[in-house]
């Protein structure tokens, strides 16, 4: 018999790694407003017990959760996954307006920071740019309309059923 699983309460950290530990802080810091909270060195790793000198450390977001990063010590850049386009994989942090979302626009662009959006998804708009590791971020604002996250919920698991439907028929024909 499975024993219930009690509910994931939400996001604690989500870990990346850098090439340069203070060129990290000043941008989370300084550009972006996200502080410094702990800053971890080590010389093993405790899940492995691998020897590998490291600094981890955390910005705290404002709802209690962290982006934190690794820095190895060897100043390289993160390589990007090789069979997945660049937009994928990011890091989407949420702000409390579209106010905000283009308050922060001006402010990556005042630091020189290549900004993209903002775009209109249809329940968030977002801004899109790159942290000096190559991790693409977002910042979004909720602008859905009553109801949306209600109907978006109870269709979930048709419309993956149906991407899954889409998805087998492409990877047919693409082998034949």
């Amino acid at each position: 018999m499975d024993k219930e699983i009690a509910p994931l309460k939400g996001l604690y950290h989500f870990a990346y790694p850098c090439r340069d530990a203070e060129e990290t802080r000043h941008f989370y810091e300084d550009i972006l407003g996200v502080p410094l909270v702990n800053c971890m060195l080590s010389e093993r790793v405790p899940s492995t017990g691998e020897e590998a000198p490291y600094a981890h450390f955390f910005f705290e977001l404002g709802d209690g959760s962290y982006i934190a990063f690794f820095d190895l010590g060897r100043g390289d850049m993160p390589e990007p996954s090789p069979n997945t386009p660049a937009w994928v994989q990011h890091f989407a942090m949420e702000t409390d307006s579209v106010e905000s979302v283009m308050a922060m626009h001006s402010r990556l662009q005042s630091f020189g920071v290549k900004v993209l959006g903002p775009v209109d998804h249809g329940f968030v708009r977002s801004i899109y740019f790159f942290d000096p590791n190559g991790l693409r971020l977002e910042i979004a604002a909720r602008t859905e309309q009553p109801g949306f996250l209600a109907k978006a919920k109870a269709a979930a698991h048709a419309t993956l059923q149906e991407w899954s439907r889409q998805k087998t028929q492409r990877l047919k024909a693409r082998s034949n």
